[in-house]
């Protein structure tokens, strides 16, 4: 790990922002009954710091671990809405394990974003949106009087920004049209093959 990331063993997350949801939502295992977990707001240390070494900084703001790799590794965190100094986020689920984020920008050079737009109905694109979206902005503290995360997936209005964004609401258990066809292209025998595009 790099020498911050070793540092951040030793250094709590940043503090709660006031009325955020620290626990994350109803029927969703608790995080903290791994071995390695540091407990209180069920994000570990030692997540805290493999979530900073997979993004290659220092997270900005609060998150939980929402979907792990079967070793336990990170592979999909859920942001809270404003990032620890107020500023918006509207991400909700981020895409972390580097084998995923791989395959996902290696379709993505396959014209994957214009393949996916074609293939999803606009319709169940524009409700997956709003459902993103107001699964984010309900998250938002109550007296929250600043800039708010604008968008649905990925930040985006209409059509279809980022793969990557898409396929960690997927995994996360979002219905969404289009992680479920990245799901569906990753999941293809040519996948893991196919060279990029020129």
């Amino acid at each position: 790990m790099r020498a911050w990331a070793d540092e951040a063993v030793l250094t709590d997350p940043p503090p709660a922002l006031p009325g955020a949801d620290p626990l994350g939502s109803p029927g969703r295992p608790e995080l903290g009954a791994e071995p390695w977990a540091a407990g209180g707001d069920g994000v570990s240390l030692r997540d805290w710091a493999e979530v900073a070494e997979l993004l290659g900084r220092p997270p900005q703001g609060r998150f939980r671990v929402w979907v792990r790799n079967p070793d336990g590794s990170p592979r999909v965190i859920r942001n809270d809405p404003l990032l620890a100094d107020g500023t918006p986020m509207p991400t909700r689920f981020w895409l972390v394990a580097t084998a995923d984020c791989l395959a996902v920008s290696r379709l993505e050079s396959r014209g994957g974003v214009r393949m996916a737009e074609a293939a999803v109905d606009g319709k169940a694109l524009a409700d997956a949106h709003a459902r993103y979206a107001g699964e984010r902005d309900a998250a938002l503290p109550a007296n929250h009087g600043g800039p708010r995360p604008t968008g649905g997936v990925g930040g985006t209005r209409q059509g279809v920004k980022c793969l990557h964004a898409h396929y960690a609401w997927h995994l996360a258990g979002g219905d969404d049209p289009v992680g479920a066809w990245v799901a569906a292209q990753l999941a293809a025998p040519s996948a893991a093959s196919a060279p990029p595009a020129p």
